[in-house]
């Protein structure tokens, strides 16, 4: 029996998406909430896009699976609507203090006794917003990393006013889901993967905006040197250009000069990455 049965998703963006359909693709029953009934149509269409991607990627899934996760799955525009009968909600809105706090807010007066929290934030640490809840105690991080079927890492990171029996659940729930639980023992900036990860990017970004090497060249160079799968610019095509436009121009002198070519160069061309079918490198059309 699975810890948790009914599992609301805040946000159906490209993570969001990908979080509520592989957890309905494991049988949970899955309700997605987004704002409004446009940002839930696009997420009709992400789902079906995932369901052919798993059909081609993910083992066992011909067959009917991939669509049976499809019936599993319930839409809402009400907050209050969408975590009524939660076991487990897991949010994964814009990364915006204000919209996090706000978001919990309603969540924490609306939820059931029953219910825990999760936060998906990459860059926010959980206790920065865990009292909007009204509940720290049952509120704790749990990060994903995009292409959730393929790198199924979850990253499990309590506060210090989080239960360890609701922690000892969320662990057994990424079990559940089809991921590994990489359990981290303090509050972190970046977790685990995404503080090893960084620093790599931010050098070949540098490297790049420095007209230094060209980004085939850097990452011919990381995956010949390292035996990596893929170079830095690579994963920045997987992750979303415009994920790594915000966060680079937050960033220092250099930073800021690679998110112009970011912008100038991909961004206002529609180039985004591998969403988009052309960032750094160009990919195929599904098909």
């Amino acid at each position: 029996m699975n810890t948790f049965t009914n599992v609301t998703v805040l946000g159906t963006g490209v993570l969001g998406s990908q979080i509520a359909y592989q957890s309905a693709y494991q049988g949970f029953e899955v309700t997605a909430y987004d704002i409004n009934d446009d940002a839930i149509a696009k997420a009709k269409e992400r789902f079906a896009g995932l369901a052919k991607t798993y059909d081609a990627e993910v083992e066992g899934a011909k067959g009917g699976k991939s669509a049976a996760a499809l019936e599993r799955i319930r839409y809402s525009t009400d907050i209050a609507d969408a975590v009524k009968d939660a076991d487990l909600v897991i949010e994964a809105v814009p990364e915006d203090p204000a919209i996090k706090n706000e978001t919990w807010r309603k969540v924490g007066e609306a939820a059931p006794e029953k219910t825990v929290f999760v936060t998906n934030s990459s860059t926010l640490l959980p206790s920065s917003f865990m009292e909007a809840t009204g509940r720290p105690e049952k509120f704790l991080a749990l990060h994903y990393a995009n292409r959730i079927w393929a790198m199924n890492t979850a990253e499990v990171m309590g506060t210090s006013k989080t239960d360890p029996e609701v922690y000892r659940k969320v662990v057994a729930f990424a079990e559940e889901q089809g991921m590994v639980p990489i359990e981290i023992k303090k509050e972190q900036p970046g977790y685990v993967l995404n503080s090893l990860l960084v620093p790599l990017l931010n050098a070949a970004g540098a490297l790049y905006a420095n007209g230094v090497a060209d980004p085939e060249t850097v990452d011919k160079t990381w995956r010949i040197g390292t035996g990596a799968p893929l170079g830095p610019f690579q994963i920045f095509d997987v992750v979303g250009l415009t994920t790594a436009y915000n966060v680079s121009i937050m960033g220092d002198e250099t930073s800021q000069k690679f998110a112009k070519l970011l912008k100038e160069n991909f961004i206002d061309k529609g180039k985004l990455g591998v969403a988009t079918g052309e960032g750094f490198y160009t990919y195929p059309s599904e098909g």
